[in-house]
């Protein structure tokens, strides 16, 4: 049988109108006579409401009793949607994830999924019932509830969708396409027809919120059919595949982020295995580090400067300065308002002359850059977060993307 997963955002669902419409789109994919498994993330704001509901009686409540919490938002999401198709005469039942089979690891809020077990799932579909599955959670070893972290509905709908390999993923959201730029800071940006997996990963992790990275990443190994469409028009979508037209297109996109932090240690021993040192303290914390960069030295001490994810910046300040002596260094700096803007594009690899034509794109508008990162299909720099939103349109004209 041909299975179709199908991925709605929580503005996708937010309402009983919008949830109306979600319905129909899964009907009539039924309709055209193919078994539909739909994931649905929780509704509008569902989730910071909780997060703020949790502070209220509890700012150090621990993060197995967040995810028990945070997990019933996309739990009244597919009963509502359930209930909807229900209403217009379908057959349909609705899983929470440890009911569809999906088994995680046990890092509470920021869970991986380890299997899937899709018995029950099949045999849902099997009964020509069409199947909404709650996202972003699932079970660990212990039988506690478990939670994949923010986009993590996109990394279900993959995982179910390699699991019962499913001859499409569709990602829903209330865009129609992955971009070259975010429309709503480009105004000219163009719709691409397709990108490829390892561009598209890049551009998720490094700030484009269409997607979440680890979905990409599943995708890709997994070889999922990836397509991300509208919620609200009947319109085609951006295909993410393996391979794009590359030579057309230098750069495929310009992105940023804003959830920056720079972290400095400052007068460190100049003596082996401090790197190691520091580096393996925030891996044990889950934190991901990015942009690195050591100057040279000073006598016998040198600078060690990093971003962060700014969620993660008060865990990682406090685990190193509780290990300052140790690390031999003098302080921590931690400088905040920084964006990282990136270009993103397989076709770099073969051409040079990107960085170039992006600095000078950044100099023709007069932003300083502090920090660069290359990769064969990325350039990043670091800059001031006032600027970012002109950085990216001086530098999405200047490869002329539109």
């Amino acid at each position: 049988m041909d299975i179709i997963v199908q991925k709605f955002g929580g503005s996708s669902v937010a309402d009983a109108k919008k949830l109306g419409n979600v319905a129909g789109r899964v009907i009539d994919a039924y309709n055209e006579g193919q078994s539909v498994v739909v994931v649905v993330s929780a509704q509008g704001d569902t989730t910071d409401d909780l997060l703020e509901k949790a502070a209220e009686v509890n700012p150090s409540a621990s993060k197995r009793e967040m995810d028990v919490l945070l997990s019933t938002g996309e739990q009244i999401s597919m009963s509502l949607l359930a209930m909807t198709i229900e209403k217009l005469g379908y057959p349909v039942v609705s899983l929470t994830g440890w009911q569809a089979g999906i088994v995680t690891n046990s890092k509470y809020g920021k869970a991986r999924i380890k299997s899937i077990n899709v018995e029950r799932i099949i045999k849902e579909l099997d009964s020509k019932r069409i199947v909404i599955v709650a996202g972003f959670q699932g079970l660990n070893k212990y039988d506690d509830i478990t939670t994949l972290g923010r986009g993590g509905s996109d990394t279900t709908a993959v995982a179910l969708a390699a699991g019962l390999h499913a001859k499409a993923c569709e990602i829903y959201t209330d865009v129609d396409g992955v971009y070259t730029a975010d429309p709503r800071i480009v105004k000219n940006a163009k719709k691409l027809n397709d990108i490829s997996y390892d561009e598209m990963l890049e551009l998720a992790s490094l700030g484009a919120n269409v997607l979440q990275n680890r979905s990409v990443e599943m995708a890709s190994k997994y070889n999922v059919k990836l397509e991300v469409k509208s919620s609200f028009e009947k319109v085609p979508g951006t295909l993410i595949k393996g391979v794009s037209k590359v030579e057309k297109m230098l750069v495929r996109g310009v992105t940023k982020d804003d959830n920056v932090v720079l972290l400095s240690l400052v007068n460190i021993e100049n003596t082996p295995g401090k790197a190691f040192k520091i580096f393996s303290m925030l891996a044990k914390e889950n934190i991901n580090v990015d942009v690195i960069l050591q100057s040279i030295g000073r006598g016998d001490t040198k600078d060690i400067t990093f971003t962060i994810d700014e969620s993660n910046a008060v865990t990682a300040v406090k685990v190193l300065n509780d290990n300052l002596s140790m690390l031999g260094a003098q302080s921590i700096e931690c400088a905040r308002n920084i964006s990282k803007v990136s270009v993103v594009g397989a076709g770099m690899a073969s051409n040079p002359g990107v960085a170039s034509l992006m600095f000078e794109a950044l100099y023709d508008v007069g932003i300083n850059i502090n920090m660069i990162s290359t990769s064969e299909i990325k350039i990043s720099v670091l800059i001031d977060q006032k600027d970012s939103e002109k950085a990216v349109r001086a530098i999405h004209d200047k490869f002329n993307l539109a």
